[in-house]
């Protein structure tokens, strides 16, 4: 498939995202003394702006690319989960997915950049689970947006949204329609996610998840004994590790493929792993080989890096470098 069928193909696809949504908070400052309270320093702000983050950030990627992303998820009864429903309706993001629960406070990161440079992160959240009532209208919202979709995210940043009980739920209900299930795990459930088709955990996480340690010259080769290990464990269809500033590797049970970085001009890395995900479960969906879900989600989550705080890809640019590199025919 070339790089217009490609992306035709992508518009016509719908995916549910359910997981940990999140509103980013930037204050901008100049930094010219330290505070005489305190070997701080004081920041004269020029800019206050507010950003979706975690699973609503990998909506925002989808809808980048030109799907239609049906974002599910827990948030507070509070004024920034007033603020996430309001960024949500302008980027025109339907919100019939999102529930607010007075057991829950809405998660917010706020980041202190002075002089161009990140200098403090501020976090609002709670991490426990969710209650039993909120999980069962959690699974409900689920159940009855599923059907609409062609495939389905899990984002998952340990806040709790997704759980034991939720997790299960959700992939045997997507499983049973036939939905591919793609999933961006973190430590607390990491071997909670029985049976998916995509399972995209960076190294650390792979190590962590796992309990293994790798030498800092590790091979790629470990890295597929590694990933053998957790389908052995999870039995998922693909492996998907990213690797940092050597790229990603791709797996599954008949073949293995690897992507290699490209350099890059590196601001910041947040909201790489949402990019990726993104990138991958749309060219996945779209029925492509498993070396081309590699490359484009290898480039995508590289160009991301490029731009400060957490961004969506712009599907231009992601265009270009696909003509540029000529990964995609």
């Amino acid at each position: 498939m070339n790089i217009e069928a490609l992306f035709e193909k992508i518009k016509t696809l719908k995916i549910a995202v359910v997981g940990d949504v999140m509103l980013d908070n930037y204050i901008y400052g100049n930094v010219n003394r330290l505070s005489p309270e305190a070997p701080v320093p004081i920041i004269e702000v020029y800019k206050k702006e507010s950003r979706l983050g975690g699973a609503a950030n990998v909506a925002l990627n989808l809808q980048a690319l030109g799907a239609t992303p049906l974002l599910i998820s827990v948030i507070g009864r509070d004024n920034e989960a007033k603020m996430v429903e309001s960024l949500l309706t302008d980027m025109y993001i339907e919100t019939m997915g999102m529930l607010n629960s007075d057991d829950r406070k809405t998660t917010v990161k706020t980041r202190i950049i002075g002089n161009k440079a990140q200098i403090a992160r501020i976090d609002q959240e709670v991490k426990h689970n969710l209650s039993a009532a909120d999980n069962e209208r959690l699974i409900s919202t689920f159940s009855n947006i599923i059907a609409h979709c062609d495939a389905l995210i899990l984002e998952d940043y340990d806040k709790g949204i997704l759980n034991p009980i939720s997790i299960a739920a959700i992939i045997e209900i997507a499983r049973n329609q036939g939905k591919i299930v793609a999933v961006d795990p973190k430590y607390n459930n990491f071997l909670h996610y029985k049976g998916v088709t995509l399972f995209k955990p960076n190294l650390k996480e792979l190590t962590l998840g796992l309990k293994e340690n790798l030498d800092e010259d590790y091979s790629i080769e470990s890295i597929f004994n590694l990933e053998d290990k957790l389908r052995a464990e999870l039995g998922h269809e693909i492996g998907l590790i990213t690797l940092s500033e050597r790229g990603v590797l791709i797996k599954s049970k008949s073949e293995n493929h690897t992507a290699m970085a490209h350099q890059r001009n590196i601001a910041d890395v947040s909201g790489a792993g949402d990019t990726v995900i993104s990138v991958a479960t749309c060219v996945l969906a779209c029925g492509e080989k498993l070396a081309t879900v590699a490359e484009l989600s290898n480039l995508a989550g590289g160009l991301v890096c490029e731009q400060p705080g957490v961004m969506p890809i712009n599907k231009a640019d992601l265009i270009k470098e696909i003509k540029r590199t000529k990964v995609l025919d």
